[in-house]
């Protein structure tokens, strides 16, 4: 009987191990066809939704080029020459500071160059050349040199973007040659909007940096092609491009695809442009069939092997069957081998986990992909409204809706900076205590686009004050040391159409929100309080006479009375941005022309520009200033100029044009003879100094003229005419009609 009963025991113990075999080995095939299979088929949706993304990212900097193009064709300034054949420097000095004005709200643009046929100056965004000068020692290529611009732009041609090429730039104050990477674009003159000719330089590497191909599938890649069919850029390795469109037969067009080989090329056509995008994606994962084979041969060596073994263990093991049986079930082990049991089946739970949160990773960020797309395109494609469809009962459950923003802002030190995906899960977490439905999207960097579906179209107030409550919780609670900004915006009808208006109208309220408001979370429906900015020239002024003589104290508190000013006007964050992009600039001329280290300027603009764009941060962006100033101040100071510098010139004359500035004086100041600077002057300005600077006094004196109630003498002695005869009478010269008698004029229009 005990003999038998023992068989019977290697009997249960056998049949269990078998089982055992027969559950893992299923498991693993499972995890294998499902996990994998399913992962790709996600990364290849989120790809193409990604792609797409990005060639509307593409659309919108060539659209952004464009507008830059026509606005400086709108620029006055048709005419740089005066009626005795000299160049107006005073409107080529107005000209290129509105270039340098425009470019610096285009991160991707490297250069823009604007000359006119009959005139030998080139105008940029840094200062003015000839033509010659920029491809030949800025901008060389061994190609597209001073002569062939010439000859193209000269020539009637449409608006062309060149290829990209490597270029060999000339850059920062120690002019050292680097190769960037630039596409060209050139302006039509077929129907000229005026005299100018007009060449963008764009930096590809900071173009491609603007298209996330961090989101794309590893292997794929992207060209742009022009609507003849020429490569301008890619962004990934070289391919045989020709034989992929000999593959379509020659019918490139919008939403085809093909495969080739171990890749999928998919063809889009910009509804801006025409121009023409393939997508290059891997076919499969790259050594998929070879994971595939070692994962089944893994699985049956793991069958034989353990029938084998069981036989040999059943004879000793099925004592301790409960125990293996308890182990499965949750309990606990003994022993060295069911220690290592365990281990596998724990590393197996864990893996199995590790995939289902990748693809509920996957999921959430095709969510938020389809809502991004849903709030910037309409109208819809078909494919965005299938994958709209998918999300419908998420989005817009109820028959309303109300879409809201926040922005997080540091109030004081954190511990540590959370990601992006664990801030956006908070904020979601904590909007559902008070709205179970509420949907928090991550925009970019600490801003969130947050979504509340209504039932009745009586709840919005109660809703906003529920938003307001949360927040003021987050504020003590989870997100201590953050400072919360938000606003809700107007009940809609819940249709998709209705997205890109409530967008809209969210983020317009979050631009013109007061800088100095209380409330956490405003209404956007109701209109913001602001009264205009505040940033008189006559403080400019003192604020760079100060810098050039040393009193910082004296700067930093005309900068922080310019900002609290605006902010007691009810300033709203985008007027307060301009604000402190104004007072920058103006600071950072005075930088160049002193000579100041380049790197040491790009590295305070790059800390400007970080804090207005991503914190939006008032106090952050006043120290800022403060510190820039502080930093110029102390480089200006000690950058003397040791030779003739135009720029330093021009900039010297602009600070100082109300005193009086005569030849001996400035040669004094250049360290020169009167003669010698008089002689400079004249061949590096193109006219003397007594004329350019009674221009420069007389701009001054007319905008003085246009916009005070000081008088005729009062204007003149304000831009250092001492005398009001002398002062009108060189008026009339240069304008051929009197102070007195230009105001009225002015007044009048």
């Amino acid at each position: 009987m005990k003999r038998w009963f023992y068989s019977l025991g290697v009997l249960q113990v056998f049949g269990a191990l078998l089982i055992v075999i027969l559950v893992m080995s299923a498991s693993n095939l499972v995890i294998h066809r499902n996990s994998i299979s399913d992962i790709y088929e996600k990364m290849v949706d989120h790809n193409n939704l990604s792609v797409k993304y990005m060639i509307q990212t593409f659309d919108d900097h060539f659209r952004a080029i464009n507008n830059l193009i026509y606005t400086i064709h709108s620029l006055p300034y048709d005419n740089l020459i005066d009626n005795d054949g000299s160049i107006d420097m005073s409107r080529v000095y107005a000209l290129q500071q509105q270039v340098e004005s425009l470019m610096s709200s285009h991160d991707v643009v490297e250069d823009v160059i604007v000359f006119y046929d009959n005139v030998p100056v080139a105008i940029t965004s840094t200062g003015t050349s000839s033509l010659e000068h920029l491809f030949e020692q800025k901008y060389r290529h061994p190609h597209y040199d001073a002569h062939y611009w010439l000859k193209f732009l000269r020539s009637k041609h449409d608006m062309k973007v060149f290829p990209a090429e490597d270029f060999t730039v000339l850059t920062g104050s120690t002019q050292e040659y680097r190769t960037k990477k630039l596409l060209v674009v050139t302006d039509s003159n077929r129907m000229a909007l005026s005299n100018k000719n007009v060449v963008v330089l764009v930096d590809v590497d900071k173009l491609l940096r603007q298209v996330n191909r961090a989101s794309l599938i590893p292997g794929s890649s992207l060209v742009v092609m022009d609507q003849n069919r020429q490569v301008l850029l890619g962004t990934g390795a070289n391919w045989d491009l020709v034989e992929v469109i000999n593959t379509f037969k020659g019918s490139v067009k919008d939403e085809t695809s093909v495969t080739r080989e171990d890749y999928e090329y998919h063809v889009y056509q910009s509804d801006f442009n025409g121009f023409i995008y393939i997508d290059r994606v891997p076919y499969q994962f790259q050594n998929l069939d070879s994971v595939t084979k070692a994962n089944r041969s893994i699985i049956l060596t793991s069958i034989a092997s353990a029938i084998l073994l069981s036989l040999l263990l059943s004879v000793y093991l099925h004592r301790p069957v409960r125990s293996i049986l308890r182990l499965l079930g949750g309990g606990n082990s003994k022993g060295n081998d069911f220690r290592k049991i365990y281990s596998g089946i724990v590393k197996l739970q864990t893996e199995n986990q590790e995939f289902r949160n990748q693809q509920q990773f996957l999921e959430n960020e095709l969510r938020r992909v389809v809502f991004l797309r849903a709030i910037e395109e309409a109208p819809y494609s078909e494919e965005l409204w299938r994958e709209l469809e998918k999300f419908k009962q998420d989005f817009l459950p109820h028959r309303y809706f109300v879409m809201g923003a926040l922005l997080l802002e540091r109030s004081s030190p954190v511990r540590e900076m959370l990601p992006a995906e664990t801030q956006s899960a908070i904020l979601q977490r904590e909007l559902r205590n008070a709205r179970p439905d509420a949907i928090v999207v991550h925009v970019r960097g600490l801003r969130f686009l947050t979504l509340f579906p209504v039932r009745e179209p009586g709840e919005r107030p109660k809703l906003l004050r529920q938003v307001r409550e949360a927040v003021s919780a987050m504020e003590q609670g989870v997100l201590d040391g953050w400072r919360i900004r938000g606003c809700v915006g107007k009940l809609r009808n819940a249709e998709f159409e209705q997205f890109p208006e409530a967008y809209e109208e969210v983020r317009e309220s979050m631009y013109n929100r007061p800088v100095n408001v209380e409330e956490a979370v405003l209404d956007a429906a109701e209109p913001a309080d602001q009264r205009g900015m505040h940033l008189p020239l006559d403080q400019l002024e003192k604020l760079s006479n100060c810098l050039l003589g040393g009193k910082m104290e004296e700067a930093g508190a005309i900068i922080r009375d310019i900002m609290r000013r605006n902010a007691g006007n009810h300033v709203g964050l985008r007027q307060m941005e301009h604000v402190a992009r104004t007072l920058f600039y103006h600071m950072f001329r005075l930088a160049e022309a002193s000579g100041m280290d380049g790197e040491a300027l790009a590295d305070l603009e790059r800390r400007i520009h970080r804090t207005l764009e991503k914190d939006g941060d008032f106090d952050l962006t006043e120290e800022m200033l403060v510190e820039a100033a502080a930093c110029i101040g102390a480089k200006v100071r000690v950058a003397k100029p040791d030779k003739l510098n135009p720029a330093f010139i021009s900039q010297y004359i602009e600070l100082h044009y109300m005193e009086d500035l005569y030849l001996d004086h400035m040669a004094e100041v250049f360290n020169t003879t009167p003669k010698y600077f008089s002689s400079y002057f004249k061949k590096t300005f193109g006219v003397t100094f007594v004329d350019y600077l009674s221009k420069v006094r007389l701009a001054h004196a007319r905008e003085l003229l246009r916009n005070t109630t000081l008088t005729v003498a009062e204007v003149g002695e304000r831009v250092g005419y001492l005398n009001a005869s002398t002062f009108a009478t060189t008026f009339k010269k240069y304008y051929g009609i009197s102070p007195s008698d230009f105001r009225k004029q002015e007044l009048g229009a």
